[in-house]
């Protein structure tokens, strides 16, 4: 049975997981199917990406019958030194880190519960819109693990360190209003699916050329001395400049129209 959907609206990729009866908990056939999701976003024409879950929760964590499957195996093995994509190491961190490459933005739309590897899939996205009843849990201390899925590269990146750490160390719950709080969330919505589309619409109508080389700054600024982010601001903006994109954002805005993009 195929544990995630992907389909294309308007330039908008809506990637969904639909393993519902077991509220979408991850197994290694979803494992499989989100880098598969991920990867055939990347290669589309796609301007945003919207991921979301089918049926009562957005991702109940790690499916843990499929542990059962570890007993016995070197974990050294399982998890080093193999890499899956740029910079990671096993399959587990291609669930998460996959989204966090794409050069288009992604929106996760969160309902229900969000635990585990479903938190770390979340933070893969650049903008998470929660509904007001959901609940986030940095789940693997409850198993006696750490976070292994991209967590610790892109959590730190939201929350204080000891946010960080009280989510950690104790496995609790929290609710989506203490994660908006805490900059978990970006923002929340009764019907978080249809603001995730509302704002994918916004973005897929801008400059495609101007998007993608936004987020390549954010990125840069998030991590580079300022005489680096400097020079990087310059670099794109000229990439820019009276380029067919600009030219036809400018055209549009003078014609007082959509801008079409081609």
């Amino acid at each position: 049975m195929s544990r995630v959907s992907v389909t294309y609206e308007n330039h908008i990729a809506h990637v969904r997981l639909t393993r519902a009866d077991k509220m979408n908990a991850v197994d290694q056939d979803m494992i499989t199917a989100i880098i598969a999701a991920g990867n055939e976003v990347a290669a589309s024409d796609a301007r945003a990406v919207i991921v979301s879950g089918e049926g009562k929760a957005f991702c109940a964590g790690i499916d843990i019958s499929g542990l059962s499957g570890m007993i016995g195996k070197d974990p050294a093995e399982l998890l080093m030194p193999r890499t899956h994509g740029e910079g990671t190491t096993n399959q587990w961190q291609e669930v998460a880190m996959v989204w966090a490459r794409m050069d288009i933005p992604v929106i996760a739309a969160v309902h229900g519960v969000c635990f585990g590897a479903g938190i770390q899939l979340a933070l893969g996205a650049d903008i998470r819109i929660a509904s007001p009843d959901a609940q986030f849990a940095v789940m693997e201390m409850k198993w006696g693990i750490v976070p292994d899925m991209g967590g610790m590269v892109l959590l730190p990146k939201l929350v204080r360190s000891d946010v960080l750490r009280r989510l950690t160390y104790t496995a609790e719950p929290i609710s989506a209003e203490q994660a908006e709080r805490w900059g978990l969330v970006t923002e929340l919505a009764d019907d978080p699916l249809a603001a995730a589309q509302e704002l994918a619409e916004t973005i897929a109508g801008k400059s495609p050329s101007a998007i993608r080389a936004a987020k390549r700054l954010i990125g840069i600024a998030e991590t580079a001395d300022a005489a680096a982010v400097l020079d990087a601001e310059s670099r794109l903006q000229v990439d820019l400049i009276g380029k067919p994109h600009q030219m036809e954002v400018i055209a549009a805005s003078f014609e007082k129209r959509a801008a079409v993009f081609k």
